[in-house]
């Protein structure tokens, strides 16, 4: 039998930058699917579909979707137990959900009225630097330098919507965009109430201490059933016309590539990563966001190409984010 030798300490480097390739690849790829629904939204707008019911709808199918995908891995008693789970602890779901989850993703319906879909994808890497001010807000630390690179971000985003005054009145402009930085705020407090109660280190906030939670799925149905009072009230308040089946179609492939396969294929890419250098790649991907809500709205809409002004913002929101991961990653070594 011959002995196998280890590979050559030159083959080493190679191996790694190929693993790093394949995890931005699949955190490429799942951005890909999330960009379908700043596209797909605006689609729906421009063929008459109320933004509620895009956002509901989603809501819904997601909800359905994972209640199949749950059974299948775990049966009657995974959604025995997470409804047990519900149960004990309702108000925080119902307060989280209807922030994390409802609030967060009605207004990023609400700006497809308002804003083309690329100017709501770039608008919506301001979470990456939203995250940081509601880690601030839950007395965290972070670093000066890391701040430095967020407003390079901001200052990107802003020259990317400042790119559309020529196309768009200034008030449907800050309409827009103001719901979708809302948005980018909301979604963050939303998961870090959550991070928070699963830690137990927060006054006010329930200890939820349960093996269920460390499964991503369970925390998003969790999240999106707790919403539904929130959709239900804004219905009533809002009133819209009934949807389409056109819009029933388009919401639940907004919920099949985002909710699902989107959600899956990236929280996986950040499962395979081994250090803080690999997991920063993977959460850079997000900026790829833009380059394919941009893409999808000029085949699928006929929207015309970005200006110099709104490429340059990208180039400057790109670098922005490149710094941020680079910088976030290295406090996490230190």
């Amino acid at each position: 039998m011959t002995e196998q030798r280890p590979a050559p300490v030159a083959a080493q480097p190679v191996r790694h930058r190929v693993a790093l390739l394949l995890l931005i690849g699949q955190g490429v790829l799942a951005c890909a699917l999330f960009s379908a629904t700043f596209v797909l939204n605006e689609i729906m707008h421009h063929n008459g579909g109320h933004w509620l019911w895009s956002g509901i709808l989603r809501c819904l199918v997601t909800i359905l979707l994972l209640l199949g995908l749950l059974y299948g891995t775990g049966g009657l008693d995974r959604l025995r137990q997470l409804g047990a789970l519900f149960v004990r602890h309702w108000l925080f779901w119902v307060m989280t959900g209807s922030i994390g989850f409802g609030a967060f993703y009605s207004l990023i319906c609400y700006s497809a009225a308002y804003s083309p879909s690329w100017v709501v994808a770039a608008t919506w890497q301001c979470t990456l630097v939203a995250s940081l001010l509601v880690m601030r807000l839950f007395g965290h630390h972070i670093a000066k330098r890391i701040w430095f690179f967020s407003a390079l971000v901001f200052m990107g985003v802003a020259v990317i919507n400042l790119s559309q005054v020529e196309q768009f009145t200034w008030r449907p402009l800050l309409i827009g965009g103001g719901a979708v930085l809302l948005a980018a705020f909301l979604y963050p407090l939303g998961n870090q109430l959550l991070w928070q109660a699963t830690q137990g280190s927060w006054h006010g906030l329930p200890h939820i201490q349960s093996p269920l939670l460390a499964n991503a799925f369970n925390k998003v149905l969790l999240l999106a059933i707790g919403s539904l009072p929130f959709w239900a009230v804004l219905a009533v308040f809002v009133q819209p016309s009934s949807p389409s089946a056109e819009q029933w179609l388009l919401s639940s492939l907004v919920a099949l590539f985002s909710g699902v396969l989107g959600t899956s294929l990236f929280l996986h890419a950040r499962g395979q990563a081994q250090n803080a250098s690999e997991l920063a790649a993977v959460d850079a991907s997000q900026a790829s966001e833009v380059v394919f809500a941009t893409l999808g709205g000029m085949l699928l809409l006929a929207n015309p190409m970005p200006g110099i002004q709104a490429l340059i913002g990208m180039l400057v929101l790109f670098f922005g984010l490149a710094m941020f991961v680079v910088a976030k990653a290295a406090v996490v070594t230190e």
